[in-house]
């Protein structure tokens, strides 16, 4: 792909993330949602390809746009044709309530190269490039808490795990615990968690636990950007999602995907920061009707990954619209 096309989805992650940031913590979840879909959906019109979202915001009769299947970019005779997998908002929770790493999220590969992932859930394990090839979702949490300090060198006190704070993982922090490894619990935000394992300056060295599937795949390509690990494996919540999953051209519902399995081929990885977080700083909005936004940028053909920091001035965006 284009290396061009990097640049192009920065400024659609910029702004869906300048949208949402308005409704940071007015407690109004639906409302930060629909601004970031609304200002993503708009932005894509402006960037020469020929796009198909593949990872969005639910079927055609869940979500009105950026649904799986809608074609997205201004499509000429010679538009590469692009899979599309994104979050406009991910960690709605965290934006609404003003809290921890909420993100705007793009993440394109050549046609096919992303797993269509049904929307349910997916058991997953990250980590960064020096316990590449480590990690295996297969093993025990102790197993691979240590595999990653071996990895990392460093002593198995002093790895940081981040898990989703929820009910189902109770088992799960207790024998990481028993480790003796230090945790950070999140509300919400595992692809945020996952790309910071492979992150040096956030201090994460391993993600573990279930999460949306969905955002596995767009983890999984930020992960090749970084050289860093994935793997997933699908967890069903009912018949109906099997089925789905089938239909999407699943079959084996228990295999382990590898990160190539994921996101294959050359891929780019793009996010802006909604809200502070270890990951990227969120969004400023400062007087004189401007704001700043940091982004990351990476693609997997090259390993070049790019930090942007932008200051916006709305009166001469409006003025130009």
């Amino acid at each position: 792909m284009d290396r061009n096309l990097a640049l192009e989805f920065v400024r659609i992650t910029e702004a869906a993330a300048l949208s949402s940031a308005k409704w940071m913590g007015r407690g109004d979840e639906k409302s930060a949602d629909q601004a970031a879909v609304d200002a993503m959906r708009k932005a894509f019109d402006s960037v020469r390809i020929d796009g198909t979202v593949v990872i969005g915001e639910g079927e055609r009769d869940e979500a009105p746009m950026l649904f799986i299947g809608e074609k997205v970019g201004l499509k000429t005779e010679d538009s590469p044709a692009v899979d599309i997998a994104l979050d406009p908002l991910e960690g709605t929770t965290i934006c609404a309530t003003g809290g921890v790493g909420a993100i705007s999220v793009i993440a394109a590969a050549q046609h096919g190269g992303f797993l269509h992932a049904p929307d349910t859930y997916m058991d997953k394990i990250a980590t960064g490039p020096m316990a590449k090839g480590l990690i295996d979702i297969d093993l025990s949490p102790r197993e691979n808490v240590h595999r990653v300090a071996e990895g990392n060198r460093k002593p198995v006190g002093d790895v940081t795990v981040v898990i989703l704070d929820r009910p189902r993982h109770k088992d799960l922090i207790a024998e990481v615990r028993k480790t003796g490894a230090r945790i950070h619990l999140i509300g919400d935000g595992d692809v945020s968690a996952a790309v910071a394992t492979a992150w040096a300056e956030s201090g994460i060295d391993l993600l573990i636990g279930i999460g949306g599937a969905p955002e596995g795949v767009i983890s999984a390509a930020a992960m090749r950007c970084l050289g860093g690990d994935f793997q997933g494996r699908l967890k069903f919540r009912n018949e109906n999602e099997k089925e789905r999953a089938k239909k999407m051209g699943i079959m084996d519902l228990d295999k382990k995907f590898a990160m190539e399995d994921l996101a294959k081929g050359h891929v780019i990885f793009c996010a802006t920061g909604i809200t502070d977080g270890p990951l990227l700083k969120g969004v400023k909005l400062l007087a004189g009707g401007r704001a700043q936004t940091q982004s990351i940028v990476m693609r997997s053909q090259t390993g070049t990954i790019r930090t942007v920091d932008a200051y916006h001035n709305f009166s001469l965006k409006k003025a130009l619209s």
